[in-house]
């Protein structure tokens, strides 16, 4: 299996990060507990947790303050990284363990494309820019979730997703999967 749709995800969320303005650091986003800058901690960090999942290490959280840096450099490193690691030989067969559960590394692959691909939405939205983001990548990504993401992984906070939000049937692809996976559009 190939890299090159989490390479994608990468590709669509650098696109947007390197339109972010140090002015909209507070700017709210659609996941509540996350201001912009801690959306964009969180989406290097997430990086990070992919990387250490198929490394077989347990990510403790701790990261710097990515966004009162140089974020876009950061981001690229850890993203690099990553890749490289989905990239090595065996790494989609391997069996990632995980605190939630285990997993096929190609599967842990989707769940990282998927990451990337819904937070840079997230960061798009928070920041006026168009969510109409990488149209057949959002397309397949929708219809993997709705395959995969169970009613079990939705509720308050602290499930992966909220509850299914309505979105009109013409609306984008990006638009509909993060409805979804719970945003409000």
């Amino acid at each position: 299996m190939s890299t090159q749709p989490l390479t994608q995800a990468i590709s669509v969320a650098r696109d947007v990060l390197a339109n972010v303005t140090p002015e909209q650091m507070q700017n709210a986003t659609p996941c509540a507990s996350w201001d912009v800058a801690g959306l964009i901690n969180h989406m290097v960090g997430g990086q990070h947790f992919f990387r250490a999942g198929m490394d077989g290490v347990e990510f403790d959280g701790e990261m710097p303050d990515f966004a009162a840096g140089d974020y876009k450099a950061s981001f690229d490193e850890a993203a690099a990284a990553c890749v490289d690691c989905f990239s090595a030989d065996g790494a989609m067969e391997k069996t990632v363990v995980m605190p939630f559960g285990e997993f096929p590394g190609a599967g842990f692959m989707g769940m990282a494309m998927t990451d990337t691909f819904q937070h840079a939405w997230d960061l798009a939205k928070a920041t006026g820019q168009d969510t109409n983001l990488a149209p057949e990548l959002a397309a397949g990504i929708l219809a993997q979730s709705k395959q995969s993401i169970q009613d079990a992984f939705r509720g308050p906070e602290g499930a992966p997703f909220g509850a299914e939000a309505h979105c009109a049937d013409d609306a984008c692809a990006a638009d509909r999967l993060a409805a979804f996976l719970g945003r409000e559009v």
